[in-house]
C-alpha cells in the first residue's frame, strides 16, 4: 500500500486500486482550481497506466465534496468565465474518458461540481448520508462542468430539471430510486 499526501487530496494505492480522497472534510473539500488542476495532473498520469484497474473517488468524514470554490467563482468575469468553466469540463471529460472503472463513493455532501465529477465516473456509489445537490439556483449560478448534459442522460430530463432548478438536495433513497446512483452501502 502506498499514500501520497497532497494539500487537498490524499492518494492511496491498495494493488490494483487507487483511492483519491478529497481531504478538506472542516470546509467541505471544495474542488478549487488548484484541486482541479492537482486532478487534472492525475488523471493525465492515469490515462496511460496500466497498473490501476480502478479509481475510486471519495471524501473524508461526511464530505465527499463541496463543488467549486464559491470565493473563486465570484472573482470569474466576463472575460474569465469561459476559461474556468473550460478548465472543469476537460477535467470532467479527462476523468469520463479513463479506460480504468471509475468510481465515485458518495460519503456525504456531493454538490455542485462535486456532483459533476460523480456524474463523471462511470459507477457511483453511496453512503447513508450521502446528499447530492446542484445549488445553483439558490446561488445564481448554473453548472459549467457538464452536470446539464449528463444528468438528464442518467436520471431523465424531468427530475434533472428539478434538481436544477430547485437546488432539491436529494438523499440516498431517493438518488438510489431515481438512478443517481447503483448502490448503496
Amino acid at each position: 500500500m502506498k499514500v501520497e499526501n497532497l494539500p487537498n487530496l490524499l492518494l492511496e494505492t491498495k494493488e490494483k486500486t487507487l483511492i483519491i480522497r478529497f481531504n478538506r472534510p472542516e470546509i467541505r473539500s471544495p474542488l478549487s482550481i488548484v484541486v482541479l488542476d492537482e486532478l487534472n495532473r492525475i488523471t493525465e498520469d492515469l490515462a496511460t497506466r496500466q497498473d490501476i484497474e480502478k479509481i475510486i473517488f471519495t471524501g473524508v468524514d461526511n464530505v465527499f465534496a463541496s463543488g467549486a470554490n464559491l470565493n473563486e467563482i465570484a472573482q470569474v468575469t466576463s472575460e474569465t468565465a469561459r476559461e474556468y468553466a473550460l478548465r472543469g469540463q476537460n477535467l470532467m471529460k479527462k476523468i469520463s474518458e479513463l479506460p480504468q472503472e471509475t468510481i465515485a463513493l458518495v460519503n456525504g455532501f456531493c454538490f455542485g461540481g462535486a456532483l459533476d465529477l460523480a456524474l463523471s465516473c462511470k459507477k457511483r456509489i453511496a453512503t447513508p448520508k450521502a446528499i447530492f445537490c446542484h445549488p445553483g439556483a439558490n446561488l445564481g449560478i448554473m453548472t459549467g462542468w457538464g452536470g446539464t448534459q449528463r444528468l438528464p442522460r442518467l436520471i431523465g430530463q424531468a427530475k434533472a430539471l428539478e434538481m436544477f432548478l430547485t437546488a432539491k438536495q436529494v438523499g440516498a433513497d431517493e438518488a438510489l430510486n431515481i438512478g443517481l446512483v447503483d448502490e448503496l452501502i
